[in-house]
C-alpha cells in the first residue's frame, strides 16, 4: 500500500487485522482477543479487543468497583470487579422474618408482636390502655412506644392550655380588647371614645374589636369672608365677616382700609 515495512515488522490494519512482513510477503490474520473476564466492556475507540477495566451488565456499563442491584433482583446486590459480575442474594428463612428489612426482600412474613395480652401484626399502630397520648408500633416482633407528636404553637407561654383528656397544649383565645392603643406612649382610649387626632376636621372612634376608625368632615357651607374659629373644623358664615384680618359682626358698617372714601358693611347671605 505504498508504505515500506521492515522484515519482521507487525502492525494493525483497519478491520482489526494483524499483519506482518515476512520474507517479502505481507501476512494478515484477524486479531485474536483472549478475554479473561465474564462481562467485559466493548472495545474502546482505536482498540480491537474488549476491556476488563469495567463491566457491561444488562446493557449498562458499570465502573470498576461499582455496587448495584439488578432491576429484577429481589434485594440482590452485585459488584463489578475486573470485568466480572459477582452477586449476593439474601438468605430468606421460612416462616417469620427476623427483621422488617428482610421482609421487604423475602416472601416471609414479619413476626407479630405480643404486648399486654394482645397480638399485633407487623406495622400495626396502637395506643396503650387508657393512655391516648402514647402511640406504639409493632416492628418485626418488637414494640416501640413514643409520645404522640404535638403541633408547634405560635402563642406565648401564658396563653397555652392543656384541657382534660388532651395530650397536647392548645392556645387560649386572646382576651377581648378593653380599648384602643393609639400611639407609642401607650395612650389607650376606651371602646366608644370619640376624639380628634389633631385635625379638627377628622374624628376617630374606638371600635369594639380594639380597632380605630376615622372619618373626615366635609364642609358644605361656604362664603367669601367667613369667620374661622380655632378648634372648629368648618368656617362660620353666620356669625359675621373676616375682612383684612379683622372680624366684623352682621350688619356692621366700617370704612375700607384700601379706600377711606368707601364704606363697607358685613351682610350674612
Amino acid at each position: 500500500r505504498g508504505v515500506p515495512r521492515e522484515p519482521g515488522a507487525r502492525w494493525i490494519e483497519p478491520g482489526c487485522k494483524s499483519c506482518a512482513c515476512q520474507g517479502g510477503q505481507v501476512l494478515c490474520e484477524a486479531v485474536s482477543c483472549p478475554v479473561p473476564c465474564s462481562h467485559p466492556l466493548p472495545a474502546p475507540a482505536g482498540s480491537c479487543c474488549p476491556s476488563c477495566s469495567g463491566c457491561l451488565h444488562e446493557g449498562v456499563a458499570r465502573a470498576e468497583g461499582d455496587v448495584f442491584s439488578p432491576s429484577d433482583g429481589n434485594c440482590t446486590v452485585c459488584v463489578c470487579l475486573a470485568g466480572n459480575i459477582s452477586c449476593i442474594s439474601p438468605e430468606c428463612p421460612p416462616g417469620s422474618c427476623s427483621s422488617s428489612s428482610l421482609a421487604d426482600c423475602c416472601s416471609c412474613q414479619p413476626a407479630k408482636c405480643s404486648f399486654r395480652g394482645h397480638t399485633y401484626a407487623h406495622g400495626a399502630r396502637f395506643s396503650l390502655d387508657g393512655d391516648e397520648c402514647t402511640i406504639c408500633i409493632c416492628r418485626a416482633g418488637e414494640v416501640e412506644c413514643s409520645f404522640a407528636p404535638c403541633p408547634v404553637l405560635d402563642c406565648p407561654q401564658h396563653q397555652r392550655h392543656l384541657g382534660p383528656g388532651q395530650c397536647c397544649f392548645t392556645c387560649r383565645d386572646p382576651p377581648a380588647p378593653a380599648g384602643c392603643f393609639v400611639d407609642d406612649n401607650g395612650v389607650e382610649f376606651p371602646i366608644g371614645q370619640i376624639w380628634s387626632p389633631g385635625d379638627p376636621c377628622e374624628l376617630c372612634i374606638c371600635q369594639a374589636d380594639g380597632s380605630v376608625s376615622c372619618k373626615r368632615t366635609d364642609c358644605v357651607e361656604t362664603c367669601p369672608y367667613p369667620i374661622r374659629i380655632p378648634g372648629q373644623c368648618c368656617p362660620d358664615c353666620s356669625a359675621g365677616c373676616t375682612y383684612m384680618g379683622r372680624i366684623f359682626y352682621n350688619n356692621e358698617t366700617f370704612p375700607s382700609i384700601l379706600d377711606p372714601c368707601l364704606s363697607c358693611i358685613c351682610l350674612v347671605r
